[in-house]
């Protein structure tokens, strides 16, 4: 079975080089929308598509992701607290079946549990008004998520730069121990 890491590099490393992600919360009645630069590094809050009718609704996810040269899209997958699938992911996938004739990008899910209640605290932190905080969090929800992404995928990379690092510091202690071992002269 394929892990998540796996799935991420796989999906990311997969793209042209300078693609973008766009990050995507699908809501019952709103799709927030997040960008990310084109070294993959920065989610950045796009806008919010006030959801009228399917077609509409990824005619302007399509104008967008070509628009901004995206790659990829990261759709948040919203599971059960117990990390179980439930009825808005099975929308969420629907949704993503109907859609794929139409934007045949690649998909890749990531957990959204718990984005939007981190992001509406931050505003709440922030003291942003109720308008505002309507206005920015599923933007800005998106956002979270893509970043969420975007950082494990540079913690594995770190991760197997560190591990490469070390072999080959091992190799070089090897090459400069004489056979039989003991210390140089």
């Amino acid at each position: 079975m394929i892990s998540r890491d796996d799935e991420l590099v796989a999906f990311i490393d997969s793209l042209s080089p300078r693609a973008r992600l766009m990050g995507l919360d699908l809501g019952t009645k709103t799709i927030g929308l997040a960008l990310s630069d084109v070294e993959r590094r920065i989610a950045t809050p796009l806008e919010t598509i006030k959801r009228v009718k399917f077609t509409p609704d990824v005619g302007r996810i399509k104008e967008l992701a070509s628009r901004y040269e995206v790659g990829g899209l990261v759709f948040g997958l919203p599971l059960n607290m117990d990390g179980t699938e439930g009825p808005r992911s099975q929308a969420t996938r629907a949704f993503i079946r109907n859609m794929k004739p139409l934007l045949p990008l690649p998909v890749l899910f990531w957990d959204e549990r718990m984005s939007t209640m981190v992001v509406t605290r931050t505003l709440l932190d922030a003291d942003a008004s109720r308008a505002k905080r309507a206005d920015a969090v599923d933007k800005m929800a998106a956002a979270y998520i893509l970043q969420g992404a975007l950082d494990r995928y540079e913690r594995i990379a770190a991760d197997a730069a560190d591990a490469e690092d070390e072999a080959a510091a091992r190799v070089g202690l090897d090459i400069e121990t004489p056979p039989g071992g003991g210390a140089m002269d």
